[in-house]
């Protein structure tokens, strides 16, 4: 073979080597997107959102069998988030993960939000429960739960002022459904976020807080803030000694800022129960459930119709307490 035919002949070969190169690249960068499931935070990293997300993200991606990534998309309370996952294909490879507040809160708060959680939304799998204790200043006078609402019915002229994560948000919705119960009038503080309304309570600035348990777990154990009462039908394993308002004869104060996932309207059903199930058994997972629970979360998981009627549940409730109290965003 002269040069000139060998140099054609090697030419012709490396570009048939070249085409199916760039088609095997083509084909691995297809299937390496299809066998990734992403789950969007409505939070920034850090959080406890994004932290129930990463805890979990590992041990779903192995029930899976492919890598789980994680996407922040904060602000606008969750419209964001709304908006990546419903402009996502609707094929099981991404879920939202978010609490209560995106979902069951926000339609009642914004009546021009731009998405409709019960129609939008196809539920998918509860995470985790967090119900809301009321801590006080460890200094404070105050032992129990009961001793607080006396002091509000004794003392009128000296309204016992409750902080909150902001308004409409579960801290101050549980606070609205102690006054309902009581048949007090506490004074409301709404602060940019828990992280500040914690502070100021710790600080002695105001009375109480209702918070998330996992938010006040380190400042309790550090003997900063001293929990009184639980707004949940039952007491907190980590906390067994604090009883319920329920049993301290305050019937109705039962406030839970749960965590769930859900996926985009159109998702087939059986994407949904796969997804659902290997939720489960990643939240179940020895591991991902004592790293949750250290936290003071209590693990979940559900079937999607547990859900949805979860959601349908505390939309209709949380709802009509944001109208009894003419409670409006700021």
């Amino acid at each position: 073979m002269s040069g000139k035919k060998f140099q054609r002949f090697a030419t012709r070969h490396l570009q048939k080597i070249s085409v199916a190169a760039a088609l095997l690249t083509a084909a691995s960068s297809g299937w390496a997107q299809q066998d990734i499931t992403k789950i969007i935070v409505a939070f920034p990293p850090g959080g406890p959102v994004d932290f129930v997300a990463r805890t979990v993200s590992e041990q779903l991606g192995k029930e899976l069998g492919h890598t789980v990534l994680i996407e922040n998309k904060p602000g606008a309370n969750g419209a964001i988030a709304a908006d990546t996952l419903l402009r996502s294909p609707a094929d099981g490879k991404t879920l939202w993960i978010t609490s209560v507040g995106a979902v069951a809160i926000n339609p009642a708060l914004y009546p021009k939000l731009p998405y409709q959680p019960l129609t939008d939304l196809v539920p998918v799998s509860l995470a985790v429960n967090n119900v809301e204790m009321l801590v006080v200043n460890s200094k404070s006078p105050f032992s129990n739960g009961r001793d607080l609402v006396e002091a509000a019915r004794k003392n009128p002229g000296r309204p016992i002022t409750m902080a909150s994560s902001g308004t409409g948000s579960v801290p101050h919705l549980a606070m609205e459904l102690l006054n309902e119960s009581a048949n007090i009038q506490m004074m409301h503080i709404p602060y940019k976020g828990a992280a500040p309304a914690i502070t100021d309570v710790i600080a002695g600035h105001v009375d109480g807080f209702f918070g998330d348990i996992p938010g006040l777990i380190g400042h309790i154990q550090a003997g900063k803030l001293k929990p009184i009462a639980i707004a949940a039908p039952k007491r907190h394993p980590r906390f067994p000694e604090v009883p319920t308002y329920t049993e301290l004869g305050y019937p109705g104060v039962d406030s839970d800022n749960w965590y769930g996932f859900f996926a985009a309207k159109g998702t087939a059903p059986e994407d949904v129960s796969r997804l659902s199930q290997a939720l489960h058994r990643a939240l179940h997972h020895p591991t991902v459930k004592e790293r949750l629970e250290a936290s003071g979360a209590e693990v979940a998981g559900s079937a999607p119709d547990e859900l949805r009627k979860v959601l349908e549940a505390d939309t209709k409730k949380w709802s009509a307490v944001i109208k009894k109290n003419n409670i409006t965003a700021n």
